[in-house]
């Protein structure tokens, strides 16, 4: 078991949730941009985004994975969540790298700096030889955001908790990123074109 550690990058502090985020957290899960990536309902509450919250902390304790608040560091705002996913659910491809920003917060290239340090920490700390980012075809921006990250698109395929269509599997292992040309997934070359979320509702 462990605690989601506090990191940082140039523009962000990636943290552990707190309660005290839901009112900041809420409103970004129950907008309309990301509730459309998520594939979550219209009814969507302030009440299922605590239990996403509280599902994060959890992982983190049970499993040394989850997902960071994202807090704009010259701001204190919190604009987001990213990082490790390792759920419960048949057919998972391994540890997924996943991000969700506030739309407000879109093109600023915060993705995929939280997801550099992300993939970082999954190599450095948790031990892993592969990442993954589990994506649906439409999101076309987010598989932008994996493509600079340095991800390549594997597979295609219908995963058990989903049905509803397939998801695009895009895999990075350590030897890629390690041999990835330097800057190439810094903030300035990713702020022109931003993802709007991750993959699916698996987890908010």
């Amino acid at each position: 078991m462990a605690d989601c550690p506090t990191l940082h990058t140039e523009r962000l502090r990636m943290r552990p949730f707190e309660d005290s985020d839901l009112d900041a957290y809420a409103p970004i899960v129950m907008s309309e941009e990301v509730r459309r990536s998520l594939h979550l309902p219209d009814d969507f509450s302030r009440s299922d985004a605590w239990l996403g919250m509280a599902h994060w902390r959890g992982q983190w304790a049970l499993r040394g994975t989850g997902q960071w608040a994202l807090v704009e560091i010259e701001s204190g705002i919190l604009v987001g969540r990213a990082g490790l996913h390792r759920p419960e659910v048949p057919g998972w491809p391994g540890i997924e790298i996943g991000w969700v920003l506030d739309p407000r917060w879109w093109g600023r290239g915060f993705a995929t700096e939280a997801g550099a340090r992300s993939i970082e920490y999954a190599f450095d700390q948790v031990g892993a030889d592969q990442v993954c980012s589990v994506i649906l075809p439409e999101n076309v921006r987010s598989a932008a955001v994996a493509t600079r990250l340095g991800f390549t698109l594997t597979e295609s395929r219908v995963l058990p908790h989903f049905p509803e269509a397939p998801h695009d599997i895009w895999r990075l292992t350590r030897e890629q990123w390690e041999r990835r040309p330097p800057g190439s997934a810094s903030p300035s070359t990713a702020a022109e074109e931003e993802d709007h979320g991750d993959h699916d509702g698996t987890l908010y």
